[in-house]
């Protein structure tokens, strides 16, 4: 067996403890504590994330897109995947070392897609940029957590209150698409998509291939 070796670790902010890059062979891993965030073998359902996201709303001219969290950059791929070349994707990473390892220990992973023409890097809180967009987005795609609750960082949290998805609906455009990974339903998440004035779609995909875990994306549609 290949053991793991730590290739760096980074600090949270606000003290949420230590992110750690780790690599087995070709395969890499992001833990936070004992549990792993993100890793290279598993990429179907964060695919999924922008490819879903894409169908709905991916054709409109000059489509915005703003995602938060970069990790191992598998949804902003399938995202660049998907639009056209005049789009934008606005890529919030709120810890500078993970863009570092997307550059550098990662990059044979990255493939070159944060030098594409139509990419933006913002070393930021997603919430941050959430809050001072209005109607600025086509899709906003969150994957930060392990689902609608903060998992990395307790100020998550505020991403999925009602007055946090009230802030991400008033980013969207017309009929734009909010869509969260999780990695299980919740059905309390769902009902406050809907009070915030969300239609709501729930879609069950695979971690990769057709035996892999089963994760949930929400697709949450403003109207207009």
């Amino acid at each position: 067996m290949i053991p793991w070796i730590q290739l760096d670790r980074a600090e949270m902010p606000d003290g949420g403890g230590d992110l750690r890059l780790k690599r087995r062979g070709s395969e890499f891993s992001i833990m936070l504590g004992a549990t792993e965030l993100m890793n290279s073998r598993l990429s179907g359902s964060e695919e999924a994330l922008a490819s879903l996201a894409c169908q709905r709303v991916g054709s409109r001219k000059q489509a915005s897109f703003l995602i938060g969290g970069l990790g191992m950059g598998f949804t902003l791929r399938a995202a660049l995947t998907g639009l056209s070349a005049d789009a934008h994707v606005a890529v919030a990473e709120l810890v500078p070392a993970v863009v570092s390892w997307a550059r550098g220990p990662m990059a044979e992973i990255f493939a070159g897609c944060l030098d594409d023409p139509r990419v933006s890097i913002i070393e930021t809180d997603v919430g941050a940029v959430i809050a001072q967009a209005k109607a600025s987005y086509d899709a906003i795609l969150l994957d930060v957590d392990n689902g609608p609750e903060g998992l990395t960082r307790r100020e998550n949290d505020r991403l999925y209150d009602l007055a946090g998805l009230g802030k991400a609906h008033a980013a969207l455009t017309a009929g734009g698409i909010l869509a969260v990974w999780s990695s299980a339903p919740d059905a309390g998440f769902t009902r406050r998509l809907i009070r915030a004035g969300f239609s709501v779609e729930e879609v069950k995909v695979r971690a990769t291939g057709k035996r892999g875990a089963r994760h949930i994306i929400w697709l949450a549609t403003k109207g207009g």
